[in-house]
């Protein structure tokens, strides 16, 4: 059956191109953030993933503009001396002064100037009062009294035209920053924001609707693995499953063969983040698991930055017990190997009642008794700060999950972010994210949502929600997400328990799933990586650029949208293998049954990823110093997407 192409709200390919290309040799490009090689949040990972691209198209004419901080300069920023005499003698001055100062050119550029959030917000309002002649962009990755709303638990989206603006600003005192934030959104020459969710917040409290979306992209190359995806999973498993062996010694009555590990990670905002709601679901899946005889154990990271003071003693002892066993485990397997060694030396067989001695035996019950403990292991792999005030432990004890032997589902909350120096879980956050079977972020508020794009591109399936700009610009993009690992979770129309019920049953369904049918969907997962490339999403940013250049100088350059035209844009449709009723096709698989998995499933995954390929464009590239208007919209290239 052949694949449509149909138009999607926010398509990729939605913009029309120029009439008229332009070159950038007269033009300059600064981009300024306060996470400018500094990191903080998602802006950062905005910037650099997208900085490479950007350079592509601008060469030397492209500079980012952010805070000073040493210990972020020795280790990221290369100290090189400009080759631009006007950019030498600006800085040089800069240097002398002590302050900000731009120096004047003989012949002045065409300056674009883009900034991001409202800490940077601050430089584009003095630009507009004093009348420079400068293009300028300024983006929204969140709005400010979004954030401090959705964390007072109101009813944000539901009455986003109701809010009074100034006073509730003001009653959480933030309306100096707010009105900074507004006044560089009216200022600009183009507002845009990162997804049609923030849009409509945007709207309705900065009170200027967004020019353009911009979704966030990332360099999928770095993440690239070819076809070794799956065995990086198997090997980060591997190792995630050492740590559980430590953590859980005393009380290892589960087969970690089969275990699924499940993650959520970012910034601890409890409510916005969906700790709450996932928290709620897991108390209902353990109920679900422990009523069927489930034999599958799900173990739910928390990866959530809190106030500590050290490693829990009893989380370190568990890794020392268990590398203490793994030690013991060598040292009779040598002894043993060399009795074997020297009977068959002699030409006789190994008498096995004489391989292991009373010391052999004496050494594995000493081993043995150091893993029994009368505790129950810990919930936190540190020591909180604030334990009694902290949200997700109170959860914990309110939903009763303290990783007894009954539960089928444990819970380790690692208030750290992840580090692969760690002596307590050793790995980096990419590696532990390939290691997980599914990662959940049923979030609130969530103008993009990195994690599960990272989730994405590494072959991970996730759990987003259509209040996510991610989980918006998935269902747009895609016929039947969940078919892809993509499951999107309703928090816009469904109230909190019909929300967490729909986790569950998510959550349920993906822990009936058999390791093949895993396998055969991270496959899938993993081919959405190319919607997430900065090749595809870069064109929004250029698209803003040369918007904000027709604007500021309209002399020179001429922008003129038009609507996108019905042969523009893409979807992917649902996997040939996945049955197309809608009863059987609202989860990943079909229900899992003993047979299936000597079954072919009509599952061909060369034949699936060719298809998917016909469905989505080759990523452009930039011509230096020369670009068309918006890369990727043109004829030729429809042509060459319908050969692949």
């Amino acid at each position: 059956m052949p694949l449509a192409r149909s138009l999607s709200v926010t398509s990729l390919s939605g913009l029309e191109e120029w009439d008229e290309e332009f070159e950038l040799e007269d033009a300059v490009l600064f981009e300024i953030a306060w996470e400018v090689a500094n990191k903080v949040g998602g802006i950062y990972t905005v910037i650099q993933t997208k900085a490479r691209l950007t350079a592509e198209e601008w060469g030397e004419n492209y500079f980012l503009v952010g805070p000073y901080v040493e210990s972020n300069v020795r280790t990221q920023v290369e100290l090189i001396e400009p080759t631009n005499p006007v950019l030498k003698r600006t800085i040089d001055k800069m240097n002398s002064s002590g302050c900000k100062f731009a120096a004047q050119s003989e012949e002045p550029p065409h300056i674009v100037a883009h900034f991001h959030e409202w800490l940077a917000g601050l430089g584009l309002v003095l630009c507009r009062k004093r009348q420079l002649p400068v293009a300028t962009i300024f983006t929204t990755h969140a709005t400010l009294l979004g954030r401090y709303l959705c964390a007072g638990n109101v009813d944000f989206y539901n009455n986003l035209s109701k809010f009074n603006v100034d006073k509730e600003a003001g009653d959480r005192q933030i309306y100096h920053r707010y009105c900074l934030e507004r006044a560089a959104a009216h200022c600009a020459h183009v507002f845009t924001t990162v997804s049609q969710i923030t849009a409509i917040e945007a709207e309705h409290l900065l009170k200027r609707k967004p020019d353009i979306v911009t979704p966030n992209g990332l360099n999928v190359k770095k993440f690239s693995a070819m076809h070794e995806f799956q065995n990086l999973h198997a090997q980060s498993k591997s190792r995630i499953q050492e740590f559980v062996r430590g953590h859980f010694y005393g009380h290892l009555d589960f087969n970690l063969d089969k275990c699924l590990f499940l993650f959520i990670a970012g910034r601890y905002e409890f409510s916005n983040k969906g700790a709450d709601i996932f928290l709620e679901a897991l108390a209902r899946l353990n109920y679900l698991l422990r009523v069927n005889h489930s034999d599958v154990t799900v173990i739910a990271f928390f990866i959530m930055p809190a106030r500590t003071n050290n490693f829990n003693v009893e989380t370190l002892k568990g890794q020392a017990v268990r590398k203490q066993l793994w030690d013991t485990a060598h040292t009779v397997k040598e002894r043993f190997g060399k009795k074997l060694y020297d009977s068959l030396l002699v030409g006789q067989l190994p008498d096995v009642a004489k391989m292991l001695d009373k010391e052999d035996f004496t050494i594995m019950k000493r081993a043995i008794f150091a893993t029994q403990r009368q505790s129950q292991p810990p919930v936190c792999t540190h020591n909180m700060l604030d334990d009694s005030s902290d949200p997700i432990l109170n959860s914990v004890r309110r939903i009763g999950l303290f990783n007894s032997s009954a539960d089928r589902v444990k819970i380790i909350f690692h208030p750290e972010f992840l580090s692969s120096t760690s002596p307590l879980l050793p790995m980096d956050y990419e590696e532990f994210v390939r290691g997980c079977h599914l990662g959940v972020f049923p979030s609130y508020y969530e103008p993009w949502g990195y994690t599960p794009a990272e989730c994405t591109v590494m072959g991970i399936p996730s759990i987003s929600t259509n209040l996510s700009g991610f989980g918006c610009f998935m269902e747009e993009h895609i016929a039947d997400p969940t078919a892809y690992g993509i499951y999107i979770l309703d928090r816009r129309y469904k109230g909190v328990d019909e929300s967490c019920n729909q986790l569950t049953s998510f959550l349920f369904q993906f822990c009936k799933q058999s390791r093949r049918q895993r396998i055969i969907q991270r496959n899938r997962t993993e081919r959405l990586s190319d919607l997430l490339d900065w090749r595809y999403l870069g064109r929004y940013y250029i698209a803003a650029r040369h918007m904000a250049l027709a604007k500021a100088f309209p002399d020179t350059f001429i922008y003129e949208p038009h609507e996108p035209s019905s042969t523009t844009g893409f979807r992917y449709p649902r996997p040939a293998s996945v049955p197309p009723s809608p009863a059987l096709s609202r989860h990943s698989s079909p229900h899992h049954s003993e047979a299936e998995d000597d079954e072919d499933e009509r599952y061909d995954e060369d034949l699936e990823a060719e298809k998917d390929r016909v469905n989505i464009r080759q990523p452009y590239t930039v011509t230096k110093n020369k670009t068309s208007a918006i890369p990727g919209a043109d004829e030729n290239e429809d042509d060459a997407s319908e050969k692949n």
